[in-house]
């Protein structure tokens, strides 16, 4: 049974912002939704319960990494990644092709039309990644949304070598398709639970790439559309007009992921581009760092905590703010934390971070279902 569904509606003043509905095996993701990223199969430092507690309906882990460590028969043992992990909620893996690409300016990747054969970072064992490995390993580690192997493109490219990987990347779409369809029917035979796989656009900054890409594989039977390759080192204005130029071309009916980006400003273009999910390390990466987020602090809303002008600051890290950080502990004492290296520390930031993302994407349903999605913007970004 495919225990996959989605939903969405256009309410009025929204432009192509939408609300949505992604029914999965393991629940229901209200969207648009913001998607942490646990690469080893964890978000860092929060439990389980705490990601749920925060309002988290999905997140995202790395097929590279997990494969690599600890490794398929260590999860396969242990029951699939929501028994490993003891989250039991729904979980999207990638192909490995992001992983190519940050390996691609080394020496450790050799990418052919086959596949991808690399050595990995940390043994430097040889593997070799084709799209059908890719599928066999995402459906190994069950994941509820897997993702087509694709190649994304470095920044700056030529257009031609933008073209050769978007080519590239719709043969192993391809070839991705026609191994999940073999995996499905193998997979109800057993009565495992249905995994809806996304198709990637590629094309780098180039219109003409990207539209094709997006006729392409929206023409193609996949249960969702993810968009790649936008946050490899262009600029704001680029990802921009990437999404300008695909959204118009893919269907309505199927989900939409934007692949790495979730900056607060970002937050709002994807959104009001019509995007439904989207997942970003720079929440949680942003946290261990000591750095916050903090409404009107900035435009990008966010302070250094570790800074010497908030030592004896014995206010909330966010007034009015209700996570557990906040609730309990002041800037003051999160700024000590991260002076001396307690590990707490990090949590605490953690906490706060991914609570204010999942509240300002919360706020965005309410605004896109009342009409006031772009006041909303205006207040957020321009303090209008």
């Amino acid at each position: 049974m495919k225990a996959f569904s989605f939903t969405f509606t256009h309410p009025k003043g929204s432009l192509h912002a939408r609300l949505g509905t992604i029914k999965t095996p393991h629940g229901v993701i209200e969207t648009p939704a913001f998607v942490p990223v646990g690469t080893q199969a964890t978000v860092k430092s929060l439990t389980p319960e705490e990601l749920s507690t925060l309002g988290v309906q999905l997140f995202f882990v790395n097929t590279y990494h997990t494969y690599l460590r600890p490794g398929l028969d260590v999860i396969k043992k242990c029951g699939g990644l929501h028994a490993f992990m003891g989250w039991h909620g729904p979980i999207i893996t990638d192909s490995g092709g992001f992983q190519v690409f940050s390996l691609g300016r080394s020496d450790l990747v050799k990418i052919t039309d086959d596949g991808v054969r690399f050595r990995s970072h940390w043994d430097g064992s040889e593997h070799f990644f084709t799209p059908e490995k890719s599928i066999e390993i995402q459906h190994a580690l069950g994941a509820d949304l897997i993702v087509a192997f694709d190649e994304c493109a470095a920044y700056p490219t030529t257009h031609a070598y933008a073209k050769a990987a978007m080519e590239r990347t719709h043969r192993w779409a391809e070839r991705s398709f026609a191994a999940n369809v073999k995996w499905q029917m193998s997979n109800a035979k057993l009565k495992k639970p249905y995994q809806a796989m996304y198709g990637v656009v590629q094309g780098s900054v180039y219109e003409d790439l990207r539209k094709e890409s997006a006729k392409i594989i929206s023409g193609m039977d996949f249960d969702g559309i993810a968009i790649g390759g936008v946050s490899v080192g262009e600029n704001k204005h680029e990802m921009r007009k990437v999404l300008e130029w695909v959204t118009p071309l893919l269907p309505d009916n199927k989900p939409r992921h934007l692949l790495g980006v979730g900056e607060i400003d970002d937050v709002f273009t994807l959104i009001e581009h019509g995007m439904d999910t989207f997942d970003c390390v720079q929440p949680t990466r942003l946290a261990r760092m000591g750095k916050v987020y903090i409404r009107g602090s900035s435009l990008d809303h966010l302070v250094d905590i570790t800074k010497k002008e908030f030592a004896q600051d014995a206010t909330p890290i966010e007034r009015g703010c209700a996570c557990y950080a906040c609730t309990h502990f002041s800037r003051g004492y999160l700024h000590h934390l991260f002076r001396v290296r307690e590990l707490l520390g990090y949590r605490l930031a953690t906490i706060h971070n991914i609570h204010f993302v999942n509240s300002l994407v919360s706020d965005i349903r309410h605004a896109i279902e009342t009409g006031t999605f772009l006041a909303m913007k205006k207040r957020w970004l321009y303090n209008k």
